[in-house]
């Protein structure tokens, strides 16, 4: 990504367990944390993740409120999250050795990237890789 350019789409996601979603997503998947904001219950109600030039947000579950409704179902749904990394293979190995389940294995791809996917431990999604769509 160049330097003038800056997400404007942000991922957020609702968890069960937010606090065990943080930790794994610095420990296995190299995310930083930069904001965490705790309702008066201690529950994350926002947290903010730094992955590469983006950012992912992400919240505690709860049943009521604007963004209630049905408890996280993420092997029903069809979202996934793609980042932009420089070392796959590094990567992989960081995610595997903290317990992130690889549902597809390290590949080279007929688009030039080499990338994996994993779950998470609410199993959310995620791809990594070095295929970049601001590079041409």
């Amino acid at each position: 990504m160049t330097a003038q350019l800056r997400p404007s789409i942000f991922p957020a996601l609702r968890y069960r367990d937010a606090d065990a979603a943080v930790a794994f997503l610095t420990d296995a998947f190299g995310a930083r944390e930069k904001a965490v904001y705790r309702g008066e219950d201690g529950a994350i109600q926002h947290a903010e993740l730094a992955l590469g030039n983006g950012l992912v947000m992400l919240g505690q579950y709860a049943e009521a409120g604007w963004l209630g409704g049905e408890s996280p179902r993420p092997l029903a749904g069809t979202v996934s999250i793609y980042v932009v990394i420089d070392d796959p293979d590094a990567h992989h190995a960081t995610a595997a050795a903290a317990g992130a389940t690889i549902v597809r294995p390290l590949q080279d791809t007929d688009y030039g990237s080499r990338e994996y996917s994993a779950r998470d431990i609410e199993g959310n999604l995620w791809s990594f890789g070095t295929y970049d769509p601001y590079v041409t």
